[in-house]
């Protein structure tokens, strides 16, 4: 009952046109989460200014309140994903270098795709539009309430996708893989590990940080492609997505290399505009201190 709720109330939200969406965004959100609520706003203070130390009060604020404009975008932009239509969706957006991933589609393989919690990630679950006939699937965490979790699962496989919980992402790629189900497996993988799956740590925004390895071990495993997408918002509400090889070759790769190589990236692309990048994650809550690893 709470998900139907919380559903038809979404799905009436999203009826409203995407520019009066954003007239609340700037009008209502952002005053009640920044001003009021003030959510998360240590965590994000203690992020921002640990990730750029060379910055001054003023240019580490600038960055703050930006991120907490596109969190409210972010938002509104995702509601009205229940009510895009197919073209509506790609006219917003847009992907590059999709024909690499065709191409070696064409030839037999599977890929694995890293991301980042930057910009709106929800609307590039549409990318299953643009790569057919391959199977896109996107590697998640399951929330805590359920009805909240129902709802990104329609959002996220609202254009094709296909959501598979992360403690079941292998299982779904050897199945894929023995029923010769070709695939593009995505995952956001600048999360932190739990504590117990940390293996690797490497200095990202200037801070030693763990990182999740699970996709390059997977595609090793599999000797599967490995991209990885750069996301640049040309204005508001138009995002587009550049799709960049890493390696179709991953056993050629020393351990943690492609990993790295994925960090590197993601962070290139949030030094862009760190504004757009999800600042409220507890990113840096395990310390190389606390874990008994050599990285």
């Amino acid at each position: 009952m709470g998900y139907y709720l919380l559903y038809g109330f979404c799905r009436l939200l999203a009826l409203i046109p995407l520019c009066v969406l954003f007239g609340i965004s700037d009008l209502i959100l952002y005053p009640l989460i920044y001003y009021v609520i003030g959510y998360r706003k240590k965590v994000v203070r203690r992020n921002i200014s640990a990730s750029f130390p060379e910055k001054t009060a003023k240019e580490l604020r600038t960055i703050e309140r930006g991120f907490y404009h596109q969190f409210c975008d972010y938002m509104v932009e995702s509601l009205k994903m229940l009510h895009f239509s197919e073209k509506q969706m790609k006219k917003h957006t847009v992907f590059k270098g999709v024909d690499k991933v065709l191409e070696h589609y064409k030839k037999g393989g599977a890929g694995f795709m890293f991301l980042g919690h930057y910009a709106n990630w929800e609307w590039f679950s549409s990318l299953a539009m643009h790569i057919l006939p391959l199977r896109f699937s996107i590697g998640y965490r399951p929330l805590k309430n359920k009805a909240v979790d129902q709802l990104f699962i329609d959002l996220r496989s609202h254009f094709k996708g296909v959501m598979i919980s992360k403690n079941d992402i292998l299982r779904d790629v050897i199945k894929c893989q023995k029923e010769g189900v070709p695939f593009l497996a995505a995952s956001l993988a600048d999360q932190t590990p739990s504590k117990n799956n940390i293996h690797y740590y490497t200095t990202f925004l200037n801070q030693d940080t763990p990182v999740l390895t699970g996709t390059e071990r997977m595609a090793k495993k599999i000797n599967a492609a490995v991209f990885y997408l750069d996301v640049i918002k040309i204005k508001r509400g138009y995002y587009e997505g550049r799709l960049e090889l890493i390696t179709d070759r991953p056993n050629d790769f020393a351990e943690f290399e492609i990993t790295e190589q994925y960090m590197r990236k993601m962070e290139q692309t949030i030094l862009r505009n760190p504004a757009l990048y999800l600042w409220t994650h507890k990113r840096w809550k395990h310390s190389r201190d606390q874990i008994n690893i050599d990285a």
